[in-house]
């Protein structure tokens, strides 16, 4: 992932950088051909920014005179774009202009079309949040699903990768108009960001979630059932009931069981294997959203439990029915395990079963 941005990357860019601003000298652009080798990914589009930020004279006015030129040489594309766009924002923010700020926004849904602009746009949304976003929400019709799609992910309470806006966090209301404008895009690429969008939302206020749903499942498209159970996905893993509700989800008399581990000991790098009877002990047929939790043990010891998708199942009442998965220890890069004891746990419309504990032995592999 890191060489994504890797020296030859950043020495196309100072090329690109040359031709579309000849004779001008970029000795820090140069310097960071090497500097980024021992950085990893963020760290490499710092210092390609700084470099930037050092090499091109003058303010703001410098930045939106170069970047056209760039935006038209097949050299500059992939991942060198994403300090370019930090270079945008940095300039406008710096001169402190409106007229600058409302440019600069316009620079980046251009950009964002050749790469992605959605982790530059949170500093203009940092600074002036109210205006970003007015901007954003015309965004939403705009001709090019990319700058749609800026509108509706660089917007995002919990971005990944992302610096926070605390702003969003405190006004999770404030982006419903652009997600109101994206529900039934054409495009599924936009689709699944406003519903990602929403799904962040649910981690602050789960009302204006399911409310939202409810709204949209009454003036839907073919596409729209699809959307509203991604975003409410993490509602239903926490058993939240008008989520459930909404998805057709019933069943006032559900009992979970205590796990079966096939073994208690795993060994690294190992499966966990185990079944749960879920049961129906209501007087009507239950539709049951099924799902488990692994808890993690942390290196600090403490235990971080993440919640996986198990299915759904119909039960009549009185009847049992029997689920079973295997969940891997296989070292994997996006997750570091460590040793100690671990627990399953599994839940149907978020009544949860008892914990069944279980070692995972040897020491932390990355």
């Amino acid at each position: 992932m890191d060489d994504l941005l890797s020296p030859d990357v950043v020495a196309r860019l100072t090329t690109a950088i040359s031709s579309a601003a000849p004779g001008l000298d970029l000795p820090s652009m140069t310097s960071a051909q090497s500097a980024v080798r021992d950085k990893r990914l963020r760290g490499r589009v710092d210092v390609v920014r700084d470099a930037l930020l050092s090499d091109l004279p003058g303010g703001f006015d410098t930045v939106e005179g170069i970047v056209p030129h760039l935006l038209r040489d097949p050299l500059f594309a992939g991942w060198m774009i994403w300090p370019v766009t930090e270079l945008v924002t940095h300039r406008a923010l710096r001169s402190g202009s409106t007229e600058h700020f409302d440019s600069a926004m316009e620079l980046l849904a251009r950009l964002t079309v050749e790469l992605t602009a959605e982790f530059a746009v949170r500093d203009l949304l940092n600074e002036r949040p109210e205006r970003a976003l007015s901007i954003m929400h015309s965004w939403t019709s705009h001709d090019n699903e990319h700058v749609r799609r800026l509108a509706t992910e660089g917007s995002r309470a919990y971005l990944p990768w992302a610096r926070r806006v605390p702003w969003l966090l405190e006004n999770p209301e404030s982006t419903m108009g652009i997600l109101h404008a994206t529900y039934r895009d054409s495009a599924e690429y936009v689709r699944r960001s406003t519903a990602n969008h929403l799904n962040d939302l649910s981690r602050i206020d789960p009302a204006i979630v399911t409310a939202t749903a409810a709204r949209w499942a009454e003036d839907p498209d073919g596409n729209t059932a699809w959307v509203i159970r991604h975003a409410l996905r993490n509602l239903v893993k926490r058993g939240d009931q008008r989520a459930l509700t909404l998805l057709g989800f019933s069943g006032d008399g559900l009992v979970v069981a205590q796990p079966q581990l096939a073994e208690n000991v795993i060994e690294w790098g190992g499966t966990v294997e185990f079944t749960a009877d879920v049961t129906n002990t209501g007087s009507t047929a239950a539709v049951v959203a099924v799902d488990y939790s692994v808890g993690f043990t942390r290196a600090n010891g403490s235990v971080s439990p993440k919640t996986f998708k198990l299915g759904s199942r119909s039960l009549a009442p009185g009847e049992t029915v029997t689920v079973s998965k295997s969940h891997s220890f296989r070292p994997i890069t996006t997750k570091v395990y460590y040793p100690g004891r671990h627990f399953i746990a599994v839940q149907a419309n978020g009544v949860l079963s008892p914990q069944a504990e279980f070692l995972v032995e040897r020491g932390a592999v990355d």
